[in-house]
């Protein structure tokens, strides 16, 4: 990776990742192309907590660490933590990957089902494909957007589906480090770009003006992605994934980016 120019998009953890970068002797190029941006509303939750009493959920579908958190932090907020624990422990719980799992284990959660490796929707759906869901409500942990192709294939099973939405993703406040990134990718002056979500890909194409050139650009250098959701992102906006990181998780995908580039 010796002073290879390695633009970073991650957000929550792009300090790191750039340090990282930096460690292996490449020269990190960071750029924002994220926010997290809270959308949780105390009363709504509180409704779904009285109407789960009355009409009790058959299955939980956690998505996030981030945001099975945040959903936490509000019922304790409301006090009925302790009735939305008692909730869960009269329902089926299923989560996507390792970050919910460890949220819920610090809230004492029983966990039933977990998606396997790369912890995609396909996983999700795989693991609780024996429950029956006719007629019965579902709750699901929204991520930064809804997940349309989970609620679809859950109600296609009979399913009654409502997401809760904890936090919602949008372009950065400030855009101009991520429309200097595209200015660079444009004129050809980086040697990989490393996208850790799909919502990266959207937003860094939303901030350019000529989206062809940086579509060229992006496959005239190596693309790196952490899993088969970041991967089909970059798919359908016709960018070439150079390489995808097994397992999806920050280290292995440093791994093989270094690998790559050395």
């Amino acid at each position: 990776m010796q002073a290879k120019k390695v633009a970073i998009l991650e957000s929550r953890l792009g300090a790191q990742l750039a340090g990282l970068v930096a460690e292996r002797g490449g020269v990190p190029v960071h750029a924002p192309a994220l926010a997290e941006l809270p959308d949780l509303e105390p009363q709504q939750i509180a409704a779904l907590v009285a109407s789960l009493e009355a009409r009790p959920a058959r299955l939980f579908i956690f998505q996030t660490g981030v945001g099975t958190k945040a959903l936490f932090a509000a019922t304790d907020a409301l006090g009925l933590s302790n009735k939305f624990l008692l909730l869960l422990k009269s329902s089926i719980v299923a989560v996507r990957g390792p970050k919910p799992t460890g949220a819920l284990r610090q809230r004492g959660v029983r966990i039933d089902r977990s998606a396997a490796d790369p912890f995609t929707t396909q996983e999700i759906l795989d693991s609780i494909k024996d429950i029956s869901l006719q007629s019965e409500r579902v709750i699901i942990q929204r991520y930064g957007t809804a997940n349309v192709e989970l609620d679809r294939a859950l109600e296609a099973r009979g399913a009654e589906v409502a997401e809760i939405p904890t936090y919602r993703w949008s372009l950065p406040a400030d855009t101009a480090p991520l429309e200097a990134l595209v200015a660079a990718l444009e004129r050809g002056e980086l040697d990989a770009a490393v996208f850790t979500n799909g919502e990266q890909v959207r937003n860094l194409f939303a901030v350019s003006k000529k989206q062809e050139l940086l579509k060229k650009s992006l496959n005239h250098i190596l693309v790196a992605s952490i899993g088969p959701v970041a991967s089909k992102a970059l798919r359908e906006a016709g960018v070439r994934v150079g390489l995808e990181s097994s397992p999806p998780k920050l280290g292995a995908l440093l791994s093989a980016l270094d690998k790559a580039l050395s």
